[in-house]
C-alpha cells in the first residue's frame, strides 16, 4: 500500500479517491526535488582516499596512445585540483584556529541555528563540532559545487561567487559548535552561504544602470539595455550532479541559470532575492526559507509577492523567448557555421546568422548595440585586413555557459604568431533557433573556468 504521507516533508498526500494510475510519493516537485538530491548525495570523501586515488591515475600513465594519455592526465588533474581547494579550506580553518585576525561579517551567525529538519543520508564521518580541520574541508568540498552555484544565483557573478564559497566554509569552521546536527550539514551550510551572500550584497550596495551612448558610436536605434558590470557566465561543467542530471527539474535548474533570468535577479533588493532564490531555484519551503533569512513564514511570503512581479518586469514578455533548454541541433549547426565565418573573416555570413534585432552587451565595459546594422558596422573594421583598425586572425573554441552555447574567441595580432584569448560570447538564439538574437561578450580572465586555454 502506498504511503499516505510525503516522505520528506510528512505533509498528508493528496487523497486520489476515484482515480487511477500510479500514485503520488511526494507532495510537491519541491519535495521530489530535495529527495532525489538526497539520492545523490556523494560518498564519504576523505583526504587520504584522495590521495591514494591520485597515485592510482597517476600509475596508470603512459606515453601511448596519446588519447589514453589524454584522459587519464585530465582525471588526475581533477582531482589534484580538488585535493588543492580542500589543503587550501584546511589552511585557512587552520589559520582561524590559531587566532588569525579575520574581519568580523555583518551579519553574525550567532548559535548558527540549522533549518528546519529534512530527511537525509548522512555522508559524514563524524559530527562537524569534532572533526579536525582536514576532515572539515572534505567534508565542506563535497558541496562545492552546489554552494558555489546558489551563491552566483544571488550575486551574478563567478569570480565572487568562488570568493563566497570560501567565506561560507570559514564561517562554518568558527561556528561549528553551534551545529547541532538536526539538519543536515548542506543545509547548514546553504544558511551560512545565503548570509554570506547578503553581507556582500549589504556592502557594494549596487544596483543595474542603464547603458549610455559613447560619443561616436552608433548604438542602434533599440533602447539601451541594462548595464550590469558584475554579470558574468556560468560554465555548465561546474555545475554539480543535481543540477545537471535532476530529470523533474532539469529545465528548471538550466532556466535559473540563464543570463537573461540572472540579469534580471540582479534588480531585486537583497533580501527578496535570497527568498525567491531559496523557494524558487532551491524549492525550499517557506518555513525553511524563513529559518535561512532568521525571519518568518509571512515576512518571506511578503518578499516574494513583491519579488515576483518585479522580476517579471525585467524579462521578455514571451518566455519562449528567453527559457532555457537544451541546445538543438539546429543551434549547434549555426554556432558551427559562426565560428567558421569569424576565422575566414567572413562578415557576410556573420550577418545573415544574426537577427534584425539582435542585441550585444559587453559586460563591464560600456559598450552596446541594438539591431544588427550597429553590430556589424561596429565589427567591420576589426575584421577588414584593409583596415587601420584590422584586429587579426581569429580561431574559436566552442564552450557551454548558463545552460546556453557558447564559444571562446581568440586573436591573432599582426606580427604576432600566437592566438591571444580575446571574448567568450554567450549566445541565445531566437525561437526557431536557426539565428542568434543576444550576444553577451564577458572579458578573457574566464576562459580557464570552462576549460579553455589563455593562447593556442
Amino acid at each position: 500500500m502506498a504511503a499516505e504521507v510525503c516522505p520528506v516533508c510528512g505533509k498528508p498526500l493528496v487523497a486520489r479517491a476515484g482515480r487511477t494510475g500510479r500514485g503520488s510519493v511526494y507532495c510537491s516537485a519541491a519535495c521530489r526535488q530535495k529527495a532525489y538530491r538526497e539520492r545523490q548525495q556523494p560518498g564519504a570523501l576523505t583526504v587520504q582516499g584522495l590521495i591514494d586515488e591520485i597515485g592510482r591515475r597517476a600509475g596508470q600513465l603512459t606515453p601511448q596512445p596519446p588519447a589514453t594519455l589524454y584522459t587519464h592526465v585530465t582525471e588526475l588533474a581533477a582531482s589534484i585540483a580538488q585535493l588543492k581547494r580542500i589543503a587550501r579550506t584546511a589552511r585557512d580553518t587552520a589559520a582561524e584556529s590559531s587566532g588569525s585576525v579575520t574581519p568580523a561579517p555583518v551579519t553574525e551567525l550567532g548559535t548558527a541555528r540549522d533549518t528546519a529538519a529534512e530527511p537525509s543520508r548522512s555522508v559524514t564521518p563524524a559530527p562537524v563540532t569534532e572533526l579536525d580541520e582536514t576532515d572539515f574541508a572534505a567534508l565542506t568540498e563535497q558541496y562545492r559545487r552546489e554552494i558555489q552555484v546558489h551563491c552566483y544565483r544571488m550575486t551574478g557573478s563567478y569570480d565572487e561567487a568562488e570568493d563566497l564559497v570560501q567565506e561560507t566554509f570559514l564561517r562554518a569552521w568558527r561556528a561549528r559548535d553551534g551545529f547541532q546536527g538536526r539538519a543536515s550539514a548542506r543545509t547548514w551550510l546553504y544558511r551560512i552561504a545565503t548570509n554570506a551572500c547578503l553581507d556582500l550584497l549589504r556592502r557594494t550596495a549596487r544596483r543595474p544602470q542603464r547603458y549610455e551612448p559613447v560619443p561616436g558610436m552608433h548604438h542602434g536605434d533599440g533602447e539601451p539595455p541594462a548595464r550590469i558590470t558584475w554579470l558574468q557566465p556560468y560554465p555548465d561543467d561546474e555545475l554539480p550532479v543535481a543540477e545537471r542530471e535532476l530529470p523533474e527539474s532539469a529545465g528548471e535548474s538550466r532556466e535559473t541559470l540563464e543570463l537573461v533570468l540572472l540579469a534580471a535577479i540582479q534588480h531585486l533588493p537583497a533580501r527578496q532575492r535570497a527568498a525567491l532564490v531559496l523557494r524558487d531555484a532551491l524549492g525550499l519551503t517557506a518555513a525553511e526559507t524563513a529559518e535561512a533569512l532568521e525571519t518568518s513564514v509571512a515576512s518571506v511570503n511578503s518578499a516574494l509577492q513583491r519579488a515576483r512581479p518585479a522580476l517579471r518586469e525585467h524579462l521578455p514578455g514571451d518566455r519562449t523567448d528567453w527559457r532555457a533548454s537544451e541546445p538543438t541541433r539546429q543551434q549547434q549547426a549555426v554556432l558551427e557555421r559562426y565560428m567558421a565565418a569569424v576565422e575566414r573573416l567572413d562578415l557576410d555570413t556573420m550577418t545573415a546568422l544574426l537577427t534584425e534585432d539582435v542585441v550585444l552587451t559587453m559586460p563591464p565595459n560600456p559598450f552596446w548595440f541594438t539591431g544588427r546594422d550597429a553590430l556589424v558596422d561596429f565589427v567591420r573594421v576589426s575584421l577588414d585586413p584593409a583596415s587601420p583598425a584590422f584586429l587579426g586572425h581569429w580561431r574559436s573554441l566552442p564552450a557551454r555557459a548558463n545552460g546556453q552555447l557558447a564559444v571562446g574567441n581568440y586573436v591573432r595580432m599582426p606580427g604576432t604568431s600566437v592566438f591571444r584569448a580575446q571574448v567568450l560570447d554567450v549566445l541565445r538564439f531566437e525561437r526557431g533557433g536557426d539565428r542568434i538574437a543576444e550576444i553577451t561578450s564577458f572579458e578573457p580572465h574566464l576562459f580557464p573556468a570552462f576549460g579553455l586555454p589563455l593562447k593556442l
